[in-house]
């Protein structure tokens, strides 16, 4: 999906390649087999449990340091404010590493060479896999062209990540049923995938800006940055083109953050934690 997703987003009225989703997947598996669906996923796996462990160490530590610094209880319940900041914190925290994984990522997935022989009048890919494409930015376009799309992703990430734990902490309480000291874990999975549904598509019409951005530099640069691409993308397909990919992002959103949530609240109880994003314990 995430593929999918990128390339319906990169793409300008100009030089539209594909009609919508289901169009995508059809010349994706046609021309790239299935393989072409994984593009670009190498490095964000690979980094995946350390941004999370980035991202809920700095969320759960700052929630704290909050509650303290008000003279509150940190075992208490936390207030709104206090875990929408604590989000906001995990979001930073996390730029760093996700900056890069999500360029070399898009730059991967824009690459439609299929396994074997070249179709008639393509080129040779640009990039031979996750390491060579991020060697060869740096190359060729400094470490500054290693954080490409830096700006919008902040803009997209820090409030995003306040409202993941927002939407999920909110979930937790309504979803727990009067008289349990906690939710259950279907109740976790529940509040964890909408919270990540809807922070996903708080933050579509950035997602779209970062997907040009990244994708953008592989040949001649379009974009002089963030602000002449949000310019750029209105004047040629209007506020439309803002929301491209938010069906994709909405639904994806939902199985990944239900696991991701609940397996976190789940390890945090066994290991005798506090688990802030829910009820008290």
């Amino acid at each position: 999906m995430d593929t999918i997703k990128t390339r319906l987003q990169a793409q300008s009225i100009a030089t539209q390649k594909y009609t919508g989703i289901l169009d995508c997947m059809i010349k994706t598996f046609r021309h790239e087999t299935v393989f072409g669906f994984f593009k670009g996923m190498g490095f964000p796996l690979a980094t995946l449990a350390v941004q999370n462990a980035i991202i809920f160490g700095v969320y759960g530590n700052v929630l704290r340091n909050i509650a303290v610094w008000r003279g509150h209880d940190p075992n208490k319940t936390a207030d709104n404010l206090d875990v929408y900041i604590a989000g906001c914190a995990g979001g930073v925290a996390q730029l760093s590493i996700a900056c890069p994984v999500e360029l070399v990522k898009v730059r991967l997935q824009m690459q439609t060479h299929g396994r074997g022989k070249l179709a008639p009048g393509q080129t040779m890919p640009v990039y031979k896999g996750p390491v060579h494409c991020i060697s060869s930015i740096a190359r060729t376009e400094g470490l500054r062209g290693c954080y490409r799309g830096f700006t919008v992703m902040c803009f997209r990430d820090i409030p995003a990540f306040g409202v993941y734990f927002l939407a999920y902490d909110v979930l937790c309480k309504k979803l727990t049923l009067e008289g349990q000291k906690e939710p259950s874990v279907w109740a976790l999975l529940l509040a964890g995938g909408l919270a990540g549904s809807l922070s996903w598509v708080s933050i579509n019409p950035l997602d779209v800006v970062k997907s040009r951005l990244q994708s953008d530099g592989v040949k001649n640069q379009k974009y002089r940055g963030m602000w002449h691409c949000i310019v750029d993308s209105y004047r040629t397909g209007g506020i439309r083109v803002f929301f491209t990919g938010v069906t994709l992002n909405a639904v994806r959103g939902f199985p990944v953050n239900a696991v991701t949530f609940a397996v976190y609240s789940i390890l945090l109880r066994a290991l005798g934690g506090q688990d802030n994003t829910s009820v008290t314990m």
